[in-house]
C-alpha cells in the first residue's frame, strides 16, 4: 500500500514556475514508477509526465515537453514536477500516481495508487 500527497500548487502568473511534490508513504518507493496527470475543470483527466523507478526514463505529454521536468529522490520517497514557463491552459488539479511496476506508462489505468491532487492556477 502506498500513500501519496502532493503539495506545491498555487496561483502563478502566466510565465512563472511551480515546483510539485509528491511525498510517497511506504518503503518501497523506489519500485514503483511514477505519473503526473491532471484535470482541467470540464475536461478529463491526462496525462502530463512520468518516470521509471531509477529516474532512468520519463516520458511526457506533447504540452509538457521543453517545459517541464519530472524528477525523483528516492531517499526522500518524494516525486517532483518543475513546471515552468506556465501558461493559463496549465490550470488544472495535478494529481501524482503510483504504477506498480518499475517503468512508466502514459496511461491512466496502469497506475494503483493516487494523491488528493493539488491546484494549480495560472492567470494571464
Amino acid at each position: 500500500q502506498v500513500q501519496l500527497v502532493e503539495s506545491g500548487g498555487g496561483l502563478v502568473q502566466a510565465g512563472g514556475s511551480l515546483r510539485l511534490s509528491c511525498a510517497a508513504s511506504g518503503r518501497t518507493f523506489s519500485s514503483y514508477a511514477m505519473g503526473w496527470f491532471r484535470q482541467a475543470p470540464g475536461k478529463e483527466r491526462e496525462f502530463v509526465a512520468a518516470i521509471s523507478w531509477s529516474g532512468g526514463s520519463t516520458h511526457y505529454a506533447d504540452s509538457a515537453k521543453g517545459r517541464f521536468t519530472i524528477s525523483r529522490d528516492n531517499a526522500k520517497n518524494t516525486a517532483y514536477l518543475q513546471m515552468n514557463s506556465l501558461k493559463p491552459e496549465d490550470t488544472a488539479v495535478y494529481y501524482c500516481a503510483a504504477r506498480n511496476a518499475r517503468y512508466p506508462s502514459v496511461r491512466e489505468f496502469d497506475y494503483v495508487y493516487w494523491g488528493q491532487g493539488t491546484q494549480v492556477t495560472v492567470s494571464s
